[in-house]
């Protein structure tokens, strides 16, 4: 099964946005390699515009020159992926990453880029031509770069066909396709499209969509037709946004499963926003950071780290390698809040294998307080409780938490 587990990896974007190079790549895969993957982390992902050779950081160019084959197909800008040169794509990227036992992933926005279109290049593998598959009447809200497309036409369904057939010739493992999670109800066919053809290439491919918030009455058309998908916009670094998304994984989380997660989006710790020139690290407090991780773990939300691997400092790597916390994404099901107010959250997630439950205590207020999670919303008995960040034993599943704090217990 693709995606049986939520993927774990690192993404370009909070740090480099879409200035991302082949060189800060390949840096962070071999500390992903070295330090991450016996936790579990095993995707490197190159975010937005690597076909755009004059990229500097989180803005967009509008109408830049991009790099393109001669059936309208992005290509990686080589004076920032030297090893693109020569027709060869991500190929050579993808091979020394996979040997470092790593995935790559790459992103993609939805439709054909517009130089395509004008140029009415044809569409390899096919009678067909761009300009008969892209409709200029459908543009990206905040990136200039493509058209969508024309979906009921075999044109359309070539060009996506073509676009996959080149990703899996790269041996790419992972596709976020961006401009298209929230756009329903016009974007439905064009991800029945792009799933069709992730999943026609011939080689496994996890595809997730972005950007959020997808919306909740389509839960089960996205999981037919995509791995992962985003639950909100751009999660940064302030507590109001993780605080908003106690709301969304409430009425998340019960489509959570098997090849299909809801997606919290990255997590922002670390040194993020490198292409500022600047040693900018996550505004999060350590408190917070335990809380978004807990929350996403008990989620089962795809674990995307935004920092610098090069920068890890040690409260980073210990939040990123608690075995025990990142557990929760394999062992459990049915996660589910027992216990929502303006002041705390309590969620609870059985195990799997029958040999416990997972209990998780947030505070969420700005004041140190005591939470607890009321015995009688637990089913069964339990004889043991520990609690996960501290590896500390409890009589029972209660903290006395610091403001925007969480704790987590197994009981068994």
């Amino acid at each position: 099964m693709i995606a049986e587990y939520p993927p774990m990896g690192w993404n370009s974007w909070d740090c480099y946005g879409a200035a991302v190079t082949e060189a800060v790549a390949r840096q962070n895969a071999e500390v992903m390699a070295r330090r991450l993957r016996p936790f579990g982390w095993e995707i490197v992902v190159v975010d937005i515009q690597w076909y755009q050779p004059t990229a500097k950081d989180h803005s967009y160019e509008p109408f830049s020159a991009l790099a393109m084959d001669e059936h309208g197909r992005l290509l990686p800008a080589e004076n920032r992926f030297p090893s693109a040169a020569g027709g060869r794509g991500f190929a050579p990227l993808a091979e020394y990453i996979h040997g470092l036992g790593l995935k790559f992933g790459i992103h993609m926005m939805r439709g054909l880029p517009r130089m395509a279109a004008h140029q009415r290049l044809p569409i390899a593998g096919s009678a067909y031509r761009c300009d008969e598959a892209a409709n200029p009447n459908d543009v990206c809200a905040w990136n200039p770069d493509m058209y969508g497309l024309r979906c009921d036409t075999p044109a359309a369904r070539a060009y996506y066909e073509s676009l996959f057939a080149l990703y899996a010739s790269w041996g790419v493992d992972y596709v976020k396709c961006d401009d298209i999670a929230r756009e329903y109800p016009h974007a439905e066919a064009e991800i029945e499209l792009i799933s069709a053809a992730c999943r026609g290439c011939g080689r496994e491919i996890v595809l997730s969509l972005s950007p959020g918030p997808a919306p909740l009455e389509r839960a089960e058309h996205l999981k037919r037709h995509a791995n992962l998908w985003r639950i909100t916009d751009d999660f940064w670094d302030s507590w109001p946004l993780l605080l908003a998304m106690f709301e969304r994984a409430e009425k998340w989380c019960i489509h959570a499963g098997p090849g299909h997660w809801p997606d919290a989006d990255m997590l922002p710790v670390g040194a993020l926003r490198q292409c500022e020139g600047a040693e900018n690290r996550t505004r999060f407090t350590p408190a917070e950071q335990r809380t978004m991780m807990t929350l996403w773990c008990m989620l089962r939300s795809p674990l995307m780290i935004g920092g610098e691997l090069t920068k890890l400092d040690d409260f980073t790597y210990s939040l990123l390698t608690n075995r025990e916390v990142l557990a929760i994404e394999r062992e459990s099901f049915c996660a589910h809040p027992l216990l929502y107010t303006p002041e705390e959250c309590v969620w609870l997630a059985p195990r799997k294998d029958g040999q416990g439950v997972y209990v998780a205590l947030f505070n969420l207020s700005s004041r140190r307080r005591r939470v607890a999670c009321p015995a009688a919303l637990i089913e069964r008995p339990f004889t043991s409780a520990v609690e996960l960040w501290t590896g500390k034993a409890a009589a029972r599943p209660t903290a006395t938490l610091d403001a925007h704090d969480a704790a987590v217990f197994l009981l068994r």
